[in-house]
């Protein structure tokens, strides 16, 4: 008995001795047969693959999976190292949307800005779809250096202030009704909602001859973050909404500066403040001391975000925030995820810069009159009666995010948080040498704007014997000439909608949002 079950044993650790190199075998084995299976499967996969073509997929936007944060390297097409920033751009590319792609989509905006901030705003929202630009510029923006490069720029259409333009936004038929009555013919930010509101109401008439299916008013400091698609498409984005709906709403995020030395917000800032509809009321109410950092309100400014409209008969601006409809109540859709991230006070330099611009005095009671936010407010008194060490100081204690401990805390709540897509491809953009290629190709216009005005000019001296108005007059045709202004009349608005004596809907100004 015992000698069988010594057999026996012998037998078992003699079989289990033969089996293990099996096993060893059959487990390396299976990761190079799967290897070669999936090798068999992608070199028989389309010649046009971007990963065969060594395109990292997680740095080009569009890409399905692709993320924000990706690698920190990589290496391009050519075998050049690139960042973490690298963006794919093909030399030549003019960023130009099919023009049988849907929906087209129309940006307009209002600016004085310069060059430095509107090319990058406006190449990042070509990236992500927008089909066609409407600015209205004046200031800086309306300057020839800046207009060149911006007329240059296929699908932009530059509207400038004129005498023409304001002579026709007279005529509006805003002025007759009551939606916008309150803010007229009050200084500084209430006379620029006005302005603003007029040029949409111009741009809804320009972007239906240009055949759009949504409209947008942005500010130069704002980008639209279109989170929810998963190619981070707006033209996705839109598209997937349904016919019914006749305005989306994009909630504001708002900008937080880790530094007060920012220079390029599009490619430095990555934290924002999340707004009141995306985060949960508990968490809202729950942090909102800590969050407002002993400021007026959870938001710097303005809370109530910005809408895109689809454009249909008897659409109207309703304040630089919304649009309306003559006719009915437009049906709303607010996204639970996409939102609109404001860089406001960015940059110290936006103390001074807003302060110049408003010719209000510094007391308590007059900044009523010019500015609709608290905060704005005690900016301005304190930009314009501080010295530049009491400003900066100022600036830090009510901008600046330098607490890092308050910081990491309100990010895991899920109040602040960090978004890197805007910064990739702005950052991008710059290093493939887009924005230098707007600039040399409006430098060529703007040599060919001076040709023709050295010789209009020399036919202005020959012509210097006609009276006073008509040498006048052949100024101001050459003038609208050499900068290409078109503008239309608005009275086709007027004919084309019900007049409405009391309307009950009036214009939504920058509201802040809930208060503890």
């Amino acid at each position: 008995m015992a000698g069988s079950r010594l057999q026996g044993s012998q037998v078992s650790s003699s079989s289990s001795a033969f089996s293990t190199p099996r096993i060893l075998i059959l487990l390396t084995l299976m990761p190079l047969g799967l290897a070669a299976f999936a090798f068999v499967l992608q070199w028989r996969g389309e010649v046009t693959d971007p990963m065969r073509l060594g395109v990292d997929r997680s740095r080009f936007p569009g890409f399905p999976g692709s993320s924000p944060i990706g690698s920190t390297s990589g290496v391009d097409c050519g075998g050049q190292q690139r960042g973490l920033s690298a963006f794919i751009h093909h030399p030549g590319w003019k960023y130009a949307i099919p023009e049988n792609g849907k929906p087209k989509i129309c940006v307009t905006t209002s600016t004085a800005g310069g060059l430095e901030q509107i090319l990058p705003w406006l190449y990042y929202h070509r990236v992500i779809g927008v089909t066609n630009f409407l600015l209205f510029v004046e200031g800086k923006a309306a300057t020839q250096n800046v207009t060149a490069v911006l007329e240059s720029i296929p699908g932009v259409r530059v509207v400038y202030r004129t005498k023409e333009l304001e002579e026709q936004q007279a005529r509006s038929r805003i002025w007759n009704e009551t939606w916008l009555s309150s803010f007229f013919f009050r200084p500084c930010n209430y006379e620029l909602f006005v302005r603003q509101s007029l040029n949409m109401e111009m741009a809804i008439v320009m972007a239906r001859e240009a055949e759009m299916d949504w409209i947008i008013h942005l500010d130069t400091d704002e980008l639209l973050y279109p989170a929810g698609s998963p190619e981070y498409s707006l033209r996705k984005l839109l598209g997937d909404v349904a016919p019914e709906v006749d305005m989306v709403i994009f909630p504001n995020y708002e900008s937080a500066i880790e530094r007060d030395d920012v220079v390029d917000p599009f490619s430095e800032v990555t934290m924002f403040k999340k707004n009141y509809d995306h985060v949960t009321k508990e968490t809202y109410f729950g942090l909102y001391r800590e969050a407002t950092r002993g400021n007026p309100n959870y938001f710097l400014t303005y809370g109530n975000g910005k809408a895109a409209a689809r454009i249909q008969d008897h659409l109207r601006p309703n304040g630089a925030h919304r649009w309306h409809n003559y006719l009915k109540a437009p049906k709303e859709l607010k996204f639970e995820e996409a939102a609109v991230l404001h860089y406001t006070y960015s940059k110290f330099s936006d103390l001074t810069s807003r302060r110049d611009r408003c010719g209000c005095k510094p007391t308590k009671d007059d900044v009523k009159r010019c500015f609709m936010l608290e905060f704005d407010r005690a900016a301005f008194i304190i930009a314009s009666t501080a010295t530049r060490e009491e400003m900066l100081r100022w600036y830090r204690e009510h901008v600046v995010w330098t607490d890092r401990e308050l910081n990491l805390k309100l990010l895991r709540k899920g109040l602040l948080t960090r978004i890197y897509a805007p910064q990739l491809i702005v950052q991008g953009l710059r290093q493939s040498g887009v924005l230098n290629n707007a600039l040399a190709a409006g430098q060529e216009q703007l040599e060919r704007l001076k040709t023709r005005d050295k010789f209009l000019s020399a036919v202005s001296t020959r012509n210097s014997s006609s009276s006073e108005l008509g040498s006048k007059d052949s100024k101001d045709d050459h003038r609208l000439a050499s900068s290409s202004r078109r503008l239309m009349d608005l009275s086709s608005l007027s004919s084309s909608a019900m007049v409405v004596e009391d309307d009950p809907f009036a214009a939504v100004p920058p509201l802040p949002p809930p208060v503890l």
